[in-house]
């Protein structure tokens, strides 16, 4: 698949993006019932509703891709490991933001190709913001469809350095390994928003000390990747998709500047 090719798919995958943004702004503005999956995350009548606009409308754009959403992850690995090029879709991402009402949720939509994300949208429904990413061939940012505004990361980080965390998975190990950073300010954020901050030039580290799906982060993935950053575990090597049974990730390490270890930093210092 050409990048002409992805550049087509991106501008169709954004209008399914804002569609499935808007059913879920059909709940968000009434009162809504919490119904508990099996992990005891909330789920929503706006995530089944997401879930839907997006199932149908790339059945349709490409009728011959696989998707694996976050509502119909019930797929053997047997079946998806021959899977070379798929959709990986969190159809409402920052459940508990939705429920806080902080406005804090996105709709993620990944193309995987050979295990890493070449394609990223991340919309934002109460903003109206679309952040989408085509690796290799940059990142943009546009607002109710709107002009686009090409997207990236700042490199060298700023001082302080702006390290980004989840306003709803506290973990009391982040103050721990940023003791070791330097001299930093610390943003919360919900959501995949904290991907996008750091594409947009607004952060400069997240890191992921604790458990994340792999529909949760493959969008953002594309994002930072198209925005010139990168995303490694605390090993060092790539975040990669679809490559074992379960879904979860490893914990891993969000920046733009490559010129500081950021994974040895913190894997040397794991005590």
């Amino acid at each position: 698949m050409s990048k002409q090719t992805l550049y087509r798919l991106a501008t169709a995958v954004a209008d399914i993006a804002v569609t499935a943004g808007q059913a879920i702004l059909d709940v968000y503005q009434q009162d809504f019932d919490v119904v508990q999956k099996a992990d005891k995350s909330p789920l929503t009548q706006a995530d089944l509703a997401s879930h839907r606009v997006i199932r149908d409308a790339l059945a349709r754009l490409t009728p011959d891709l696989p998707l694996l959403s976050e509502e119909s992850a019930d797929i053997a690995f047997t079946t998806r490991s021959s899977w070379s090029e798929y959709w990986l879709v969190d159809p409402l991402d920052g459940t508990k933001e939705f429920i806080n009402r902080n406005g804090e949720f996105t709709v993620n939509i990944a193309l995987v190709r050979n295990h890493e994300p070449v394609l990223g949208l991340v919309h934002v429904p109460v903003s109206g913001v679309t952040y989408t990413g085509v690796v290799g061939a940059g990142a943009t940012r546009q607002q109710n469809g709107g002009a686009l505004e090409g997207i990236q990361v700042q490199v060298p980080c700023a001082d302080p350095l702006r390290v980004v965390g989840s306003r709803s998975h506290a973990n009391p190990r982040l103050q721990h390994y940023l003791e070791r950073v330097g001299n930093y300010e610390l943003i919360s954020m919900g959501s995949s928003l904290k991907f996008c901050l750091l594409a947009e030039g607004k952060a400069d580290l997240y890191p992921r000390l604790g458990p994340t799906s792999e529909w949760d982060t493959a969008a953002a993935h594309a994002v930072v990747l198209a925005a010139g950053g990168r995303i490694v575990t605390l090993e060092n090597r790539p975040l990669q998709y679809n490559r074992k049974e379960s879904f979860l990730n490893p914990e891993f390490i969000v920046f733009g500047d490559s010129g500081r270890d950021w994974a040895a930093l913190f894997r040397d210092h794991d005590d």
